[in-house]
């Protein structure tokens, strides 16, 4: 499984030349990043960052990736934003990203 981390995305420094993946990745070779924003009253959007770390490309967000919610609780929006982590993750490891 993909590694999970805190609510709170954290900063984190990404190599700027373009590397390729390395072949035979598996799950722990990413970072996934859960959390949400929002309130009861706007309803609650999960968050994510997905880093694949042996070249530091970031996978998700990307320009056009539509918001995951809205949800009645924190809950419901940090799962659905590890779910969502989880497909990246598997679909990079199907057919790598470059």
């Amino acid at each position: 499984m993909a590694h999970i981390r805190g609510k709170r995305p954290k900063l984190a420094l990404f190599p700027t030349k373009s590397v390729v993946p390395t072949p035979g990745a598996t799950e722990d070779d990413f970072v996934i990043y859960a959390s949400y924003r929002g309130n009861s009253a706007s309803g609650y959007y999960g968050t994510l960052k997905v880093v694949r770390t042996t070249d530091g490309k970031l996978l998700y967000p990307f320009e056009g990736a539509e918001q995951i919610g809205p949800f009645g609780s924190m809950a419901d929006a940090i799962s659905a934003a590890h779910f969502r982590g989880d497909m990246i993750v598997n679909g990079d490891l199907k057919s790598p990203e470059l």
